[in-house]
């Protein structure tokens, strides 16, 4: 599956850690809620955040020619991003198929932390957190109500 990647830097770009905490996009309510749990656990253990976004985009467009302008995908989540004040990289990924991506972006064990909808029923938010703790992740779930 082909993928189209583009990068947004924030944060003091200068410091580079080994040690990175990744945020998975998936709703900006959700996603800013998963941005403050990173940046706590991020602080204290001396980490990165990376901002990840698997963009769809149709088969009826290229791949290089998503529905919304990279842009407005690069200020969207630049901004996303901001709200929290540790070193933050955002990783935007055009695709087709948002489980490819996650499976090539990540590190093995890499350390995810993912928002979503917290209610008895399992979420699609929830299953793709298991399906990442399936494959060896370790995944912090920051759920909604």
């Amino acid at each position: 599956m082909t993928t189209t990647r583009y990068e947004v830097e924030t944060g003091e770009a200068a410091r580079i850690s080994s040690l990175e905490v990744v945020v998975l996009h998936t709703t900006i309510p959700a996603t800013l809620r998963a941005l403050r749990t990173a940046a706590g656990l991020a602080d204290g253990l001396g980490a990165r955040i990376r901002l990840l976004v698997a963009q769809i985009v149709p088969f009826a467009l290229p791949l290089e020619s998503p529905p919304i302008a990279r842009d407005f995908l690069e200020r969207r989540f630049r901004t996303v991003a901001s709200d929290v004040e540790v070193e933050t990289r955002v990783d935007i990924r055009l695709c087709r198929d948002q489980w490819t991506v996650l499976q090539s972006a990540l590190r093995p064990h890499s350390l995810v932390v993912l928002g979503g909808t917290d209610s008895w029923w399992p979420s699609a938010e929830k299953r793709l957190a298991q399906r990442l703790r399936r494959l060896g992740h370790q995944v912090v779930f920051c759920g909604l109500k």
